[in-house]
């Protein structure tokens, strides 16, 4: 009676029982893609080539050379992020790109963003990580929202990000960002500021931030921590909170350790 009842509901509900068989196998090939682009660079090639043509085909009037759309390093990186989809690194390529030429990236320069850099706010360390990684460190407690501009903040940001990102050692391709909280206050909280920070990551520059660290954090800073915590999307699960003994024991030699957070 079983096997009667089982060979009925087979013959009348066949789209039922071959959507449940290839869902698997939708997952598989889709694995299977992506390993054999990442493993077989002329496969990679052959994407980032469809992806340069869509480009110049869809979105001509966006700016070509580096960090353009004929950029073929810029591509493959978006590729990857997108685990190859052409159509979905076409439409975050083209966002940032977008991006970038309304921002005015490539204009930012240390004269640029002097007036914000001196108030010692944030800056790219002089050395790398233990693990080879430039470190892009924010202090805090130097933060002001109601008084500095924000549009300025956010130049300042950017330009940071892309400093770190030259320092980077052939092979590596990530960078460690480091917030010191000592001193932190109502004062110094700005969702607006970190929503763009980690939104500038997640959109424009993905998969570059390799960690977070938050050290020392006040209590006052764990409510703040709540809220933005839902809005950070992924970037969310590579915070880190630690003291000053683990930034320097675990990030940095004696030699590499960040003035303000040697004894």
């Amino acid at each position: 009676m079983a096997i009667h009842t089982c060979e009925a509901l087979r013959a009348c509900s066949p789209p039922l029982f071959t959507s449940i068989k290839l869902a698997p196998n939708c997952i598989r090939n889709c694995k299977f893609s992506v390993r054999n682009c990442l493993k077989n660079p002329n496969n990679s090639r052959k994407l980032v080539l469809k992806v340069k043509e869509k480009l110049e085909k869809e979105h001509y009037s966006l700016p070509v050379g580096k960090n353009g759309r004929d950029d073929e390093d810029m591509i493959l990186w978006y590729l990857k992020d997108r685990r190859f989809s052409v159509e979905e690194a076409v439409a975050k390529l083209t966002k940032a790109i977008r991006w970038r030429q309304e921002f005015g990236v490539s204009d930012l320069s240390e004269d640029a963003v002097k007036s914000m850099a001196e108030t010692g706010k944030a800056y790219v360390h002089d050395f790398l990580d233990v693990n080879d990684r430039p470190v892009l460190i924010v202090v805090a407690s130097k933060h002001f929202p109601a008084v500095h501009d924000q549009h300025e903040d956010e130049k300042l940001c950017v330009f940071l990000i892309e400093k770190a990102l030259s320092k980077l050692p052939a092979g590596k391709e990530q960078i460690l960002g480091i917030f010191d909280l000592r001193g932190f206050g109502t004062k110094n909280a700005d969702l607006s500021f970190l929503t763009f920070l980690f939104n500038v990551f997640y959109y424009y520059y993905p998969k570059r931030l390799g960690e977070v660290l938050f050290v020392e954090a006040p209590f006052v800073f764990k409510p703040i921590w709540q809220l933005v915590k839902p809005l950070l999307k992924s970037y969310a699960s590579m915070v880190k909170f630690c003291s000053m003994e683990t930034v320097r024991k675990e990030y940095f030699t004696e030699a590499t350790i960040p003035v303000n957070f040697r004894d």
